[in-house]
């Protein structure tokens, strides 16, 4: 069939790529994929990153994330609406493949025919990729990591070959959810620096970004995008007198320039999260899945507050049940639980973490070379 992806043949690398499909919408997709891009890249492995929504015709590609992005900021209620309605009928999740469609000849012609294996870490890439694997249209093997904790059923499709995610409930969920192939519990794709042995202090990870040395400090992260009730979140950190917070707006200019004169501490955009996390006492995050796993990678006292609509609520569902911070429903409840983690915040540190590595399970799905001419 024309634009099939073959394994490679004697003469050609024998090792193949891996071609990684991402999102740029948000930074949580696109930073699960920069990070397994290195780990593949340490193995010897050639990878190719694809964005996904560059199949999209223009303008539609620049509309749907900036439509994403003004209803979490503007519409919260309707972003939620849309996330729980199609959560629950299947026949939106099929509508959105019967709309993805017509962008399977961009995506052949996207792949390369030395394609040995195909990782997702963007939802919707599955409602492309899925159908084709199963007509045939793809022999890669076609593997997926979810961001989040929660599985949304737009993850879930036929012919997608192995689904990773990083929590035991979220491996049942994606088995309740009708994963048809394998359900593997693996090693969040965070950067590895947030559980490496400390390379500053404490005091010099303040140092670095000029916070006082003998406060107490909470962390307040919004993602990215700086999206979610964070000045509210930020006033109340403080009016709890536990703690001096520290908010990081992420590329939210308008968010920055509305807490310039904040009593706190406010940041905006950090490209050293690892030393700020060493920083802080405690973290205080709203169930985005990239922050949420890069805090718990860290060993710091990690809180759950006032999560966003859609995908944040979902997670922090998922968080309770499991223990992995602590989820705040009510304001009431923010100062105790502040002063209980700031007792025991001196004994945090990244703990071992024995689930498999993403990359490790990427490299086995990958089928051996066969030598020989065809036929």
């Amino acid at each position: 069939m024309a634009g099939r992806i073959r394994p490679s043949v004697p003469g050609r690398d024998s090792t193949g790529r891996v071609v990684v499909v991402s999102a740029d919408i948000g930074a949580g997709h696109d930073a699960a994929a920069d990070e397994l891009s290195h780990r593949l890249t340490g193995r010897g492995l050639r990878v190719d990153r694809l964005n996904f929504l560059s199949l999209l015709p223009r303008p539609l590609n620049t509309t749907v994330r900036e439509t994403y992005r003004g209803m979490l900021r503007w519409l919260p209620w309707c972003y939620d609406a849309l996330f729980s309605a199609t959560g629950r009928s299947p026949s939106s999740v099929e509508l959105l493949r019967a709309t993805l469609r017509p962008a399977v000849r961009r995506m052949l012609g996207r792949l390369p025919l030395d394609t040995r294996a195909v990782v997702t870490t963007f939802p919707f890439a599955n409602q492309l990729l899925g159908p084709m694997r199963t007509a045939g249209l793809i022999s890669a093997p076609l593997v997926t990591y979810v961001t989040d904790f929660a599985v949304h059923p737009t993850w879930i499709s036929r012919g997608v070959d192995l689904y990773c995610v990083v929590h035991e409930l979220s491996r049942q969920q994606a088995v309740a959810g009708g994963a048809g192939g394998p359900v593997r519990v693996v090693r969040p794709l965070v950067n590895a620096r947030f559980a490496a042995p400390a390379e500053l202090s404490t005091r010099a990870a303040r140092q670095r970004f000029g916070l006082p040395e003998q406060a107490r400090l909470a962390l307040i992260v919004a993602g990215s995008w700086g999206i979610g009730d964070v000045a509210r979140t930020a006033a109340e950190v403080l009016a709890t007198g536990c703690a001096e917070p520290v908010v990081v707006c992420g590329r939210n200019e308008r968010l920055y320039r509305r807490l310039r004169r904040f009593p706190g501490h406010v940041l905006g955009w950090v490209d050293d999260m690892p030393t700020l996390m060493r920083a802080a006492d405690v973290v205080v995050e709203n169930a985005g899945g990239l922050t949420c796993q890069e805090a718990l990678a860290s060993g710091r006292p990690t809180i759950t507050y006032r999560p966003i609509p859609g995908h944040g609520r979902a997670n922090a569902a998922v968080l309770s049940r499991s223990a992995l911070t602590s989820y705040i429903a009510y304001p009431q409840r923010l100062r105790p639980t502040l002063t209980e983690l700031m007792a025991r915040a001196g004994d945090a540190g990244a703990r071992p973490d024995d689930r498999v590595d993403m990359a490790s399970v990427v490299a086995e799905a990958i089928p051996p070379v066969r030598w020989g001419w065809p036929g």
